[in-house]
């Protein structure tokens, strides 16, 4: 082989490796974990870099295979996309056996180094995995009940980090949980409004009245106001340790109103642009959420 083509195979392993990964999106879901994370450790579980660096690597496998497995099951789906057509399997540049492999490693290496990290780290993990895979994947083309079922996988990374640190599943963690599940609504609902015509072509109806309509604006409006009330509920002081101090829920909430803003413009305009701007908008808030729950613990 010509030492010249060796690191252009190797470019292109790589490249094929962050795409059927979806290293974008994975490498934000653990973000997501690790905010969780520094949240839960305390006094009594005291923060750790080895747990963080397990979490981490752990949750990128688990993600990274979930995404591997979706990618399998809706091969002849994305082909018919504009999106998805040039992803690795599609395209035949990774085979369907070899992205299984991939897949089992991936899944088998995240639940034996979460495991290592705790039991019910592990556990939720592989609970995530199960139903986004054998539930959420397949009912994409039957109902748009799929985002409902796809919310819980979806909510878990969060308080995940939480388990992680603290060994147990309770109020604190569900609070996570419920915060990160109501906002995946209009983030997701967003994604299939400009992406109506592409998700159209395999088949997708992901949104709720399965039409660009009103009344899927009108619930994109008001899982933005739940999204909201329940990202302040850890100010009212019955969530635990979990705690959010009056000053960090009032930018909170300001972050709220900026993405209900856009999901109110979009009731009112209909458009795809305003839609792809709600998603910006989403993915800005559920981040700086995350980045004050954090500053605001170190600061109290």
């Amino acid at each position: 082989m010509d030492t010249n083509t060796q690191p252009q195979i190797k470019k292109s392993l790589y490249k094929d490796f962050v795409e059927i990964t979806k290293a974008r999106l994975s490498i934000s879901v653990v973000v997501s974990t690790i905010a969780g994370y520094l949240l839960g450790f305390n006094t009594d579980q005291p923060f750790q870099w080895s747990v963080l660096f397990l979490l981490a690597i752990g949750g990128y496998c688990m993600v990274g295979a979930s995404n591997v497995f979706n990618q399998i099951i809706e091969i002849q789906l994305d082909a018919q996309m504009d999106r998805t057509k040039n992803r690795p399997l599609p395209s035949g540049r990774v085979s369907k056996q070899n992205a299984f492999i991939l897949g089992t490693v991936l899944t088998t290496l995240g639940l034996i180094i979460l495991y290592n990290v705790n039991p019910k780290t592990a556990m939720f993990s592989a609970i995530s995995i199960f139903m986004y895979v054998s539930l959420y994947t397949p009912l994409k083309t039957v109902t748009p009940l799929s985002v409902f079922v796809g919310a819980f996988p979806g909510a878990i990374p969060f308080m995940l980090g939480w388990v992680a640190a603290t060994g147990h599943f309770g109020i604190e963690a569900g609070t996570l949980f419920i915060i990160q599940f109501f906002w995946q609504f209009p983030h997701f609902w967003a994604i299939g409004w400009f992406l109506y015509e592409d998700y159209k072509k395999a088949g997708f109806f992901l949104l709720p009245s399965g039409k660009q309509d009103k009344k899927t604006t009108l619930q994109i409006v008001l899982y933005s106001i739940w999204t909201i009330m329940a990202s302040v509920i850890p100010v009212f002081g019955f969530t635990g340790n979990l705690i959010l101090s009056k000053f960090a829920s009032v930018i909170v909430v300001l972050l709220g109103l900026w993405m209900l803003f856009y999901a109110f413009k979009l009731h009112k305009e209909m458009s795809v642009k305003t839609a792809r701007k709600l998603m910006l908008v989403s993915v800005s808030y559920i981040s700086l959420l995350q980045i004050i729950y954090v500053i605001d613990k170190f600061l109290r």
